[in-house]
């Protein structure tokens, strides 16, 4: 048996082939049949003693069956260490239960993976109360990178205005845009919002004064609707700038989308490789491969904790 592999749902067989190559290991596609009722049957390669399990978790509900399926056979075949490399991770939004009856996917989901893999990680998840990734998987090891070092450089590559502002569209956002900004060295301000709903939102500026004349970055963590980053254009032309343009982590919304966001105002939309779409400008592969490092080494093989 070997002693390391990456195996990969199929809709992210591409990126995870590439890391794969990056890290000198080998990779494999884990087979999915769909049966007339809605069924799935579940087909891996050959076990290795620790297994890396690639999988984007957007649309998340019949991969999440697909990896709880591909661990019960890797675990089966002699596989001692799953570790769950999802870029994207599902249902961390909701951590609290905000009306009578609702679930808390966070804390569903968490429980879940934490039985079932050894190790979790994921770029940029969409915390909120929670402030440490590692209270969301019990027992087990947990890492949530960060997005930013990878933007930095590939915005670096293709060059910034010096004289652009970065755009946080909300107060969550602060640190990660502060902190790109202090990567290339530029200003930055956080929008005020208001949510009236899953697609209408407010948008305003206490230091509109800074916008006016200036090209501006957007960067959020999450596109899904759209409705922020329009209303967003649409405050920052008002405010005066000269140029929008738009940079996210998890790009969740329709490719057909795109129109919109240029009828808003955004010059160019770009997210990072987190989840595959035709808006894939930034490649996470190197802050991937760093994660995993101490894995190919043997240097980090912790037991589990009750």
């Amino acid at each position: 048996m070997s002693k390391i592999v990456i195996q990969s749902l199929p809709t992210g067989a591409g990126d995870a082939k590439r890391l794969a190559a990056l890290l000198g290991l080998s990779w494999q596609e884990i087979a999915l049949h769909r049966f007339p009722d809605g069924e799935i049957r579940v087909t891996v390669g050959p076990a290795a003693s620790t297994t890396i399990l690639y999988a984007s978790l957007d649309q998340p509900n019949d991969k999440l069956i697909a990896i709880l399926f591909a661990a019960e056979a890797l675990r089966r075949a002699g596989a001692s260490r799953l570790v769950l490399l999802a870029p994207y991770l599902c249902y961390m939004r909701q951590d609290a239960a905000f009306h009578e009856g609702e679930a808390i996917s966070q804390k569903a989901v968490g429980r879940l993976f934490a039985a079932t893999v050894d190790r979790v990680i994921t770029v940029d998840a969409h915390l909120h109360r929670t402030h440490d990734i590692k209270a969301v998987f019990p027992g087990i090891e947990a890492e949530d990178l960060s997005a930013m070092p990878a933007i930095a450089d590939a915005l670096r590559k293709s060059g910034v205005d010096p004289a652009t502002v970065v755009i946080g569209p909300d107060a969550e956002s602060r640190p990660w845009v502060s902190d790109l900004a202090s990567r290339l060295g530029l200003a930055y301000t956080v929008a005020q919002k208001i949510r009236r709903g899953d697609r209408s939102v407010e948008i305003s500026f206490a230091e509109a004064a800074l916008l006016a004349g200036r090209p501006a970055l957007l960067v959020d963590d999450i596109v899904s609707s759209g409705g922020t980053l329009t209303a967003c254009a649409r405050a920052l032309k008002d405010a005066g700038a000269t140029a929008i343009d738009a940079v996210i982590t998890h790009a969740l919304f329709p490719p057909d989308m795109a129109a919109g966001f240029a009828a808003a105002g955004i010059r160019s939309v770009r997210s990072t490789s987190s989840v595959p779409h035709p808006s894939n400008a930034i490649p996470l592969d190197d802050i991937l491969a760093t994660a995993l490092h101490g894995e190919i080494d043997g240097k980090r093989f912790p037991e589990k904790t009750p």
